[in-house]
């Protein structure tokens, strides 16, 4: 075989064209007469519109050298355009006509590395600026204990100049540094006690290693006087005390429970409820949830707060009713140390102080005491809560949602709430509809909530017999939805079987299926159940829902009368 035939022209022309680096051949009129590919691309023309031309029309002159036949010029940094080219310029002569050759060759790597050495000076500088201005002292020794670096705050606080410390052995400078043992032995030492200048100090010393191989220790003065360290240590005390407690009322109030797919029901009464609290939840106006007792208020506020932008920010309950009169004021407002006997020490955040940045729930708002209500009134007005005992002022960032069952515009006329404060939260007013006008809806909810009490009560799953259902259906629901509740988890409890049947139920509903006849006698503990019941209900009924009044008839306490309430469902 022929070997030249197989073997590409390798002359110097078609080596030029396969390198990157850019070659201009110039003659002695400074005309290029050769460009190879690469230099026309550094060139960013056409090889064609550059051989004729002389360089300066191409490649700006940074040395009068170029001009020179007889010149060389090496390593020269040139910018076409933005970017960076290295050029490199020598003489070429044949016989006595004289030209150049000029290279030229991309200089971005180049250009990074000095970007890099840029910034790599900027942040030594940086780190050079942060070690000296240290506030506490640093040193730092090689294996030997030879000092290499020391602050100048080290140095101040040892009385000795800078200049003179660096070089010498650190027990020269410091008699009794252990810096030359941490470095040889790699062993830190963290918290120890040390007397430096007349006073007793905690110090650490951490050995330095480059590779895993022990290059040197750094040491640093953690407290310049043991002192520092009680009195850090009280303020840790008492900030510990604090966030434990902030921690606990967090606990309780940040967490909203449930979420519009938690209400439960596909009338339209409870679906325009549901459309119009979705409407609430995107904005910041004051909520006012109107309703029966029963009826889902709270789960109400807790979808509106979940919905909203605020959804983790505290959400914080308040049940203005249930709380005695006497301490209302503090639970809302907090109170300061020594505001009163008994106040704890440190003093104690209201309600609306925890729930700022997020939302506060006044529930049963309508059982709020005159006297409180234009304390709430300004918080609302002027988005400020002060303290019980305290003379400063704390912005609110916050948001209203507030609910209650009574006839607010009734209790307005009558003198019982006040007007401006009704105005303040009749802004955004949704009123939930009673269980007994959502059509189709009981039976659903009756299924939800009894999946939802056997899980919790972990039993087998039960079904509701046909008696009961249409009994469901036709009761009127007077405590609504809490009573339906209420009846489901008493009949899960008395069930036998997999069924539910009239006889399951509470007595009240099996009057109501016997026609009101003579029932028979129940276990006692039964009787008075539904004797109590019945007490409160008919003390409601005569003191036209006032719950303080109705207290007051039964002979217990307010408090007291709420969780009676809650507990037979009939809160109205």
């Amino acid at each position: 075989m022929n070997q030249n035939s197989a073997t590409p022209d390798l002359n110097p022309a078609f080596i030029f064209e396969k390198i990157k680096v850019g070659i201009l051949v110039t003659n002695e009129q400074k005309k290029i007469i050769y460009c190879n590919t690469a230099a026309a691309d550094y060139i960013d023309h056409d090889a064609s519109t550059i051989l004729g031309h002389e360089i300066a029309e191409f490649i700006p002159n940074p040395e009068p050298k170029l001009e020179k036949a007889d010149s060389d010029i090496q390593n020269q940094h040139v910018l076409l355009g933005n970017r960076l080219i290295i050029l490199n310029s020598f003489p070429l002569r044949e016989e006595e006509e004289a030209g150049k050759v000029i290279t030229l060759e991309d200089g971005s790597d180049f250009q990074r590395l000095l970007s890099r050495l840029a910034k790599s000076q900027s942040l030594l500088l940086g780190w050079e600026n942060i070690f000296e201005n240290a506030y506490d002292g640093v040193m730092v020794v090689d294996t030997n204990g030879i000092i290499v670096r020391i602050t100048k705050a080290y140095c101040h606080f040892l009385n000795v100049k800078q200049e003179e410390a660096i070089g010498k052995h650190c027990t020269e400078v410091l008699p009794n540094s252990r810096m030359e043992i941490v470095a040889q032995t790699g062993v830190a030492e963290i918290g120890e006690p040390m007397t430096i200048a007349g006073k007793e100090a905690l110090v650490m010393r951490l050995p330095l290693r480059e590779n895993g191989k022990l290059i040197g220790a750094v040491g640093k003065i953690m407290f310049r006087d043991v002192q520092d360290l009680r009195t850090l240590a009280e303020k840790l005390d008492l900030l510990e005390n604090k966030i434990k407690f902030y921690e606990k009322e967090l606990e309780h109030y940040q967490k909203y429970r449930y979420t519009f797919s938690s209400i439960m029901g596909s009338s339209p009464a409870i679906l325009k409820a549901k459309a119009l609290a979705e409407k609430a939840a995107q904005g910041k106006s004051t909520v006012l949830l109107l309703g029966e007792s029963g009826t889902g208020k709270e789960l109400f506020a807790h979808a509106i707060h979940a919905a909203g932008p605020r959804r983790n920010k505290p959400f914080v309950r308040v049940n203005c009713g249930a709380i005695p009169s006497e301490l209302i004021e503090a639970e809302l407002f907090g109170y300061d140390a020594g505001a009163f006997t008994g106040a704890k020490k440190g003093g104690k955040p209201g309600k609306f102080e925890i729930a700022n940045g997020g939302t506060i729930f006044l529930d049963e708002i309508g059982d709020l005491p005159l006297g409180m209500q234009a304390k709430v009134l300004r918080v609302l007005q002027e988005k400020e809560v002060e303290r019980v005992g305290s003379n400063q002022i704390l912005e609110l960032d916050i948001r209203i949602i507030a609910a209650t069952h009574r006839d607010v515009e009734k209790m307005v006329e009558n003198g019982e709430f006040r007007r401006d404060l009704y105005y303040r939260l009749n802004v955004f007013t949704i009123q939930i509809p009673p269980l007994r006008e959502r059509e189709g809806d009981i039976l659903l909810l009756s299924e939800y909530l009894l999946s939802k009490i056997e899980r919790e009560m972990g039993v087998k799953p039960k079904t509701l017999d046909r008696s009961v259902e249409d009994l469901f259906k036709l009761y009127p629901w007077t405590g609504n939805v809490r009573e339906l509740q209420n009846a489901l988890e008493r009949a899960v409890n008395v069930a036998e079987g997999e069924r539910i049947f009239i006889t399951d139920l509470p007595l009240y509903l099996q009057d109501i299926k016997r026609g009101h006849t003579p029932k028979v006698l129940q276990p006692l503990a039964l009787e008075v159940v539904e004797a109590e019941r019945k007490a409160i209900l008919m003390a409601l009924k005569l003191t036209s829902g006032n719950k303080a009044k109705a207290a007051e008839l039964l002979g217990i306490h307010r408090t007291n009368l709420y969780r009676k309430m809650e507990k037979y469902g009939i809160d109205e």
